[in-house]
């Protein structure tokens, strides 16, 4: 299987004031580890690592990192563990890349999608996708962009579990069984919580008239 390749090089500086710099030359801050590997600290293009993840269907990328430095270049097998973004400009602040073996099982968090909908929904009631991930081990080979559930046998209070996934050959769930995925939840609930939080808006507005009131009647007396 042939991976996307990502070149990185190796940087000495550290620290607030040099990551800034770095950003400014359109280099992101990068850190290359794993089990069997010293941290090491890198830079990395933006366009290229905005390329490599925008050409991914899913978070989780496997590639081959060419590391650069003085004495040459080195390519280890490598997934993208973490990506730091920025909230507001929604730019890429800071990668971290973790070391793997081909033959050798990762953990890796895979999202969810809730397909088709569900016949309780028709009668009324409402989905919850409760989680929005699942933990799972596996080969790098084996490794799938998400996990798409058909919901659309879900009646009003009916759940679907984690123990419930079936899951493709080579993957295991980390997560216990009983957690929730989804759930329909009948309409009565819903308007329920939405009385109370009616009821609680108008005390609180009540609360506010009367203490008004009283603050106009100290400042006349």
């Amino acid at each position: 299987m042939n991976q996307p390749v990502l070149t990185a090089r190796i940087r000495k500086s550290k620290g607030k004031g040099a990551a800034k710099k770095l950003r400014k030359m359109a280099q992101v801050p990068a850190v290359f580890y794993g089990p069997n590997t010293d941290s090491v600290m890198l830079a990395v293009d933006y366009p290229e690592l905005e390329h490599l993840l925008k050409q991914g269907s899913s978070d989780n990328v496997i590639l081959d990192l060419q590391v650069q430095s003085d004495q040459g270049s080195e390519t280890h097998k490598a997934i993208i563990k973490d990506i730091l973004m920025d909230p507001i400009k929604d730019i890429y602040l800071h990668a971290d890349f973790y070391e793997i073996s081909m033959d050798k099982e990762i953990t890796v968090d895979v999202p969810i999608r809730l397909v088709n909908s569900p016949v309780g929904v028709t009668e009324g009631g409402i989905l919850q996708h409760i989680r929005r991930k699942l933990n799972i081990s596996c080969l790098p080979d084996k490794m799938i962009d998400a996990l798409e559930l058909d919901v659309s046998g879900l009646a009003i209070g009916d759940s679907l579990h984690v123990e419930d996934i079936d899951l493709p050959e080579g993957i295991v769930s980390l997560e216990e069984g009983h957690l929730t995925v989804a759930t329909v939840a009948a309409p009565t609930i819903v308007e329920e919580e939405e009385e109370v939080i009616e009821e609680e808006l108008a005390e609180g507005e009540v609360a506010e008239s009367e203490q008004e009131a009283e603050s106009t009647e100290e400042s006349k007396a």
